[in-house]
């Protein structure tokens, strides 16, 4: 049978002759002068990551990257925080869950929650404070328990600054590996780096930071360096983006591998992938399912070995069984409807992804250097360096998502004020005290809030003026871009509709009961219309005036454009 080559009726094309056309498109752009030396175009098309690493628009060759495990599907891990959470584990087990993580007032009454639950089938994830009775409710099992018992002391140290030391998971893991070996006794958490803002090579580092400490522990208790590694399990953040999030999977076991092979024994690596507590939003939270499917879909292909995806209204109040449901059947959807277990590491093989994972592991490398030169995990903690690292990459996120280059969709793009709000029974706040917690859509949810609070007390929302100049086609689209800026800090826009005379703005600006002007049309009818209309809306009492485009015109006090601090307009606004 002859082969097949898929593009062969069409001509070869190479690299440059690539290159000579984005050139060309970004010089017709004006994106790049047009003296502009050759692959000026690509160049100005490479977005770097929090980490500092290229994202290229082509991959012609890439280094070899780290294999996840093969085929077969991964554990459907499902979370559960609330006291008496047993109907709802059941619930989960008969549904497609494969396994259970009981975590804070779940674990109040231990044999209550895992009455009926078959310890040798299902495992079931603790927390250190549970780690004892767990092992007692499950001795019968012997070697056939399964489980993990959730023993973190550094994580504990990162989510509230204190917590006991790092030798303290030494009895229960000695005890696990002597009884139960099927059971992992600890947990490398880098969720909370990821939740104060850290860069993937951060949450990385951190990690195999965490792991190397926990390692250091447990042989010198005596355990082998293959039992040691063993016992140990990650916990890592997997977000909307698929592809970081794939690169960040692959990379930590090439990571951790370096690891155990320098220290004379090398070991797979299993890895718990959540989905990202923060990128979760309050508002139009029915897009965190969208959210959801891409972080869960990255990590079943990046190769976690468990992957818990959150439900949908996870941040705004106690999940329920719907949402639960919705959260479990994401990952069985990807498992056995989309098959995506069938494939050995789907992404090997793609230029891009290894590229990426070759670059995130070296940079993950250089921060597991300096945690170690700082005396390692904990006392990069203790120090603030690891809260100090973290904050220089939590500002450049806050400042990417001010500016909407960072978009969050149904919260700072594409608003809809007249959105429904969806409620849940409040849950009590995590403990704090140590690194802090990044939102990324929580300043503008605070504006719409404070919204909703007025138009509840008062019958209206805070409002602006749309002065409109010209017909409908010549204001429509920066019109629409002010809509939508506003809206997302909870401001009621007000238009004009087409004028064309600044009498007839000005009616209706005092129709419209709003402080606050802003100018929306052509640069054309800019030069002729709008130093006029500003100075006859600031006549009639408009106490700020501003101009959608970057266009300077006398009496204007902002211009709003693509690229300019939202949230500060929005806040020139309010105040």
């Amino acid at each position: 049978m002859p082969e097949l080559t898929l593009a062969a009726e069409f001509p070869e094309s190479t690299e440059q002759e690539w290159t000579a056309l984005v050139d060309g498109v970004l010089r017709k752009a004006r994106r790049i002068p047009e003296d502009a030396p050759a692959g000026a175009g690509v160049q100005k098309l490479v977005r770097p990551t929090y980490d500092g690493i290229g994202v290229h628009p082509l991959y012609t060759s890439a280094p070899e990257g780290s294999r996840p495990p093969g085929a077969g599907g991964w554990d459907v891990r499902q979370r559960h925080a609330l006291p008496d959470p047993n109907a709802a584990v059941l619930a989960d087990l008969e549904n497609g869950v494969t396994s259970v993580w009981l975590e804070g007032a779940a674990l109040d009454d231990l044999p209550r929650a895992l009455d009926g639950v078959l310890l040798d089938l299902a495992p079931v994830v603790v927390e250190a404070p549970a780690a004892e009775a767990f092992l007692e409710l499950g001795a019968r099992h012997g070697d056939a328990l399964l489980g993990v018992l959730g023993l973190d002391p550094i994580g504990l140290r990162a989510r509230t600054g204190d917590g006991p030391d790092v030798e303290s998971v030494v009895p229960l893991a000695r005890r696990a590996a002597a009884d139960h070996p099927r059971v992992r006794a600890v947990v490398a958490d880098a969720v909370p780096v990821h939740a104060a803002g850290g860069s993937d090579a951060q949450e990385l580092g951190f990690a195999v930071a965490a792991g190397v400490a926990y390692l250091r522990a447990l042989t010198a208790a005596g355990l082998d360096l293959a039992t040691a590694a063993g016992t140990i399990e990650f916990r890592i953040a997997a977000t909307a983006d698929q592809f970081g999030t794939i690169a960040k999977l692959r990379a930590a076991r090439r990571l951790w591998s370096r690891v155990t092979d320098a220290s004379g024994a090398a070991q797979v690596m299993s890895l718990h992938a959540v989905t990202s507590p923060t990128m979760l939003t309050r508002r139009d939270p029915y897009v965190n399912l969208l959210r959801g499917t891409l972080a869960g879909f990255a990590a079943g292909v990046g190769g976690a070995d468990a992957v818990t995806v959150a439900p949908f209204d996870e941040a705004i109040g106690a999940p329920g069984a719907f949402s639960r449901r919705i959260a479990r059947n994401t990952q069985i959807l990807l498992l056995e409807e989309a098959h995506l277990a069938r494939i050995a590491d789907p992404a090997g093989g793609s230029w891009y992804v290894e590229s990426l994972t070759d670059a995130l592991a070296r940079a993950a490398w250089a921060v597991l250097q300096e945690i170690e030169g700082a005396g390692g995990a904990v006392a990069a903690l203790d120090s603030g360096l690891v809260a100090e690292r973290a904050a220089e990459v939590r500002a450049r996120r806050e400042r990417d998502v001010a500016t909407r280059k960072a978009p969050i969709t149904g919260v700072s793009e594409f608003p809809d004020l007249d959105e429904k709000p969806v409620e849940r029974e409040p849950v009590p706040d995590p403990p704090g005290g140590g690194l802090p917690v990044h939102r990324p859509s929580a300043p503008f949810e605070a504006h719409r809030a404070a919204s909703d609070a007025r138009l509840a007390e008062t019958g209206s929302r805070p409002r602006a003026f749309l002065a409109t100049l010209g017909p409908l086609a010549a204001y429509t689209a920066r019109a629409g871009f002010t809509r939508n800026l506003l809206q997302a800090g909870g401001i009621e826009p007000v238009e004009a509709g087409p004028t064309e005379t600044a009498d007839e703005v000005v009616a209706a600006f005092r129709e419209s009961g709003a402080g606050v002007a802003v100018l929306c049309s052509t640069d054309a009818l800019y030069a002729e219309r709008a130093a006029d209309t500003a100075a006859a809306l600031r006549a009639a009492g408009a106490t700020r005036i501003m101009l959608a485009g970057r266009v300077d015109v006398d009496g204007v006090d902002t211009q709003l454009y693509a690229g300019c601090d939202a949230l500060a307009v929005i806040e020139e606004v309010l105040s």
